[in-house]
C-alpha cells in the first residue's frame, strides 16, 4: 500500500486537512484520516501539493460529435434561420464519414481531455452502430468495441449506452442520413445490446446501460417492451433517454400522442430512479412534478444546450420539489465541469434576476449543493449507487486534484474554498486526475498524450477541412 498526504480532501462533512490517504495496489482507499498512519515513516508518505475533490461523472456524451466542435458556427446572412434542426444536418454529415478506427481515435482524445478537466467517468450515449451504408458490421458491436478500447486507453471509466433508434420521427420512417443508427426491431436491438454487454465485461472499468434515443425514435410498443425487460431483468442498470429538448419535439409529441413528452413517458413506463432524462428543457409544471416524484433524474448539458439554442431547464421548480440532476457535455463544445455548473447557475440567474439558485432550506453554500448534485446524481446516472460520501474506505480513489498554489486559493478560508474553485476555476487549476488510485493526467499532460494526439490528428484531418 502507498500513502499520500494531500493539503485537504473534500467530504460531505467538509474539508479534511491535511488528508492522509492509503491506497492499495488495486486502487482502492484503505486509510483516510487527518493524522498520519502509525508505523509508517514520514519519508514513505508522498506529499501532494493539492486539494482532492471526487472526480466528476460526465453523464451525457456523443463522442463522435467532438470531431465537429466549432464546425457549425458559420451563419451566412442569406441562410435560413439556424436551429437545432439545421445543426443536426451538419452532424449527420459527420456521422456518415467516421470509420470504427477514426471513432476510436476521436473518442480517445476526447476522453483524455475529459480526464484533464476533471471527469473520471463518462456515460457514452452511442448510436453510431452500422457501417456507412447502414449495414450491421460482422461484429454487430464493432463501433461500441472501439469506444470501449478508447476509454481503456485513456484510462477513464465508461458506462456504454447502446442506443435504440428505430424510426425517423413520430410515426415516420428513418431518413437516409440516419441509416447508421437504426435497429428497427427489439430483437435487433437486443442482439446489439447483449453483444456490447459481453464486450464490456472484458474491460475492468466498463459497464453498460439501456438507452432509447428519444420518444420520436421508437414507437410506444417498442418503448414499453424495452422498459418491461429493463424492469424485470436489469433494474439495477441506468436507462437513458433524450426528452423535451426542443419545442418542436413537444409539439410533435402532442400531435402524435395527445400528451407532452414527460406526461406520455410517465403513462407508458414506470419511471424510477434508474431513468435518466436528458435535457428535459421544455417542461410544464406538471411534468416537473412528475419527474421529481418518480425519483428519475435529469441530465442537463448547459454548454451544448446554450450552443444549440435549446432553452433553460426549470431548475428552481425542480430543486424545490426535491428533484435530482447532474451534468453532461453532450456535443463537447466545452469540457469543463465547473463551466457547466456555472452556465447552469448563471442561466437561471439571468432568467429570474436572482442570485439564490443553488441554495435551498438551510444550505447557504451554492457550490456545495451544485457539487453534491453533480457528483451523487452523476454516479446514479451510471449505475453507481454504492457510495454515500465523496471518498470511502474500500472504494476506488477517483479524484480531481486542485493545485494549492493557485493565487485565489492561497489565502482563502476553507469555508469558501469549494465556491472559489467552482465559480472561478478552470483547467489550469488542475494538478491532475486519478482513476482507480493512479494518475491519468498530471500537470495538464495525459500519460499517453503523444500517441493519442497523433492518432486523433490522422483521424480528423479530412473531417475538419469543412
Amino acid at each position: 500500500m502507498k500513502f499520500f498526504r494531500f493539503e485537504s480532501l473534500y467530504q460531505r462533512e467538509g474539508w479534511l486537512a491535511p488528508a492522509y490517504i492509503g491506497i492499495t495496489p488495486t486502487g482502492t482507499v484503505a486509510y483516510m484520516n487527518t493524522k498520519p498512519p502509525t508505523g509508517v515513516a514520514e519519508n514513505m508518505i508522498e506529499k501532494i501539493a493539492g486539494h482532492a475533490l471526487a472526480g466528476f461523472v460526465n453523464a451525457h456524451s456523443h463522442a463522435f460529435q467532438y470531431a465537429m466542435a466549432g464546425l457549425a458556427e458559420h451563419h451566412p446572412a442569406e441562410a435560413q434561420a439556424d436551429t437545432f434542426w439545421s445543426w443536426r444536418e451538419k452532424m449527420y454529415e459527420i456521422a456518415l464519414k467516421i470509420s470504427p478506427e477514426a471513432l476510436e481515435a476521436i473518442a480517445t482524445q476526447l476522453y483524455a481531455e475529459m480526464l484533464r478537466h476533471g471527469y473520471t467517468h463518462v456515460a457514452e450515449f452511442h448510436y453510431l452502430h452500422h457501417d456507412t451504408d447502414g449495414n450491421p458490421y460482422k461484429q454487430v458491436g464493432e463501433m461500441s468495441h472501439h469506444l470501449l478500447k478508447a476509454a481503456d486507453k485513456a484510462g477513464i471509466r465508461i458506462t456504454l449506452l447502446p442506443v435504440w433508434y428505430a424510426q425517423g420521427g413520430f410515426g415516420q420512417e428513418p431518413t437516409e442520413k440516419q441509416r447508421r443508427f437504426i435497429n428497427q426491431s427489439l430483437e435487433d436491438y437486443l442482439q446489439l445490446w447483449h453483444h456490447v454487454h459481453k464486450l464490456a465485461s472484458r474491460f475492468a472499468q466498463a459497464d453498460v446501460g439501456f438507452c432509447v434515443h428519444s420518444l420520436r425514435a421508437v414507437n410506444q410498443e417498442q418503448l414499453q417492451q424495452l422498459a418491461i425487460l429493463h424492469e424485470q431483468e436489469y433494474p439495477h442498470l441506468p436507462f437513458h433517454i433524450h426528452i423535451a429538448e426542443q419545442e418542436k419535439e413537444v409539439e410533435d409529441c402532442l400531435k402524435h400522442y395527445g400528451k407532452r413528452p414527460v406526461e406520455f413517458l410517465a403513462s407508458a413506463v414506470k419511471l424510477s430512479p434508474a431513468y435518466q432524462l436528458v435535457h428535459a428543457t421544455h417542461l410544464s409544471p406538471t411534468e416537473v412534478a412528475i419527474i421529481a416524484k418518480s425519483g428519475a433524474q435529469v441530465v442537463i448539458c448547459p454548454s451544448t444546450e446554450g450552443n444549440l439554442g435549446d432553452g433553460f431547464f426549470a431548475l428552481q421548480d425542480f430543486e424545490q420539489k426535491g428533484g435530482h440532476w447532474t451534468i453532461g457535455t453532450d456535443s463537447h463544445v466545452s469540457l469543463n465541469p465547473f463551466e457547466e455548473l456555472r452556465w447552469l447557475d448563471y442561466g437561471q440567474r439571468l432568467r429570474t434576476h436572482l442570485r439564490k439558485i443553488f441554495t435551498h432550506g438551510k444550505e447557504a453554500d451554492s457550490a456545495k449543493l451544485a457539487y453534491e448534485q453533480a457528483i451523487f446524481s452523476g454516479r446514479r446516472a451510471v449505475g453507481r449507487t454504492d457510495l454515500r460520501n465523496f471518498f470511502e474506505v474500500g472504494k476506488p480513489f477517483d479524484a480531481l486534484i486542485i493545485r494549492d498554489d493557485v493565487p485565489l486559493l492561497a489565502q482563502t478560508a476553507p469555508t469558501y474554498r469549494l465556491a472559489t474553485i467552482l465559480y472561478s476555476g478552470d483547467a489550469s487549476w488542475n494538478l491532475g486526475t486519478w482513476v482507480q488510485g493512479h494518475w491519468q493526467t498530471l500537470e495538464q499532460q495525459h500519460k499517453h498524450k503523444v500517441s493519442i494526439l497523433a492518432q486523433f490528428r490522422e483521424a480528423t484531418t479530412e473531417l475538419r477541412k469543412g
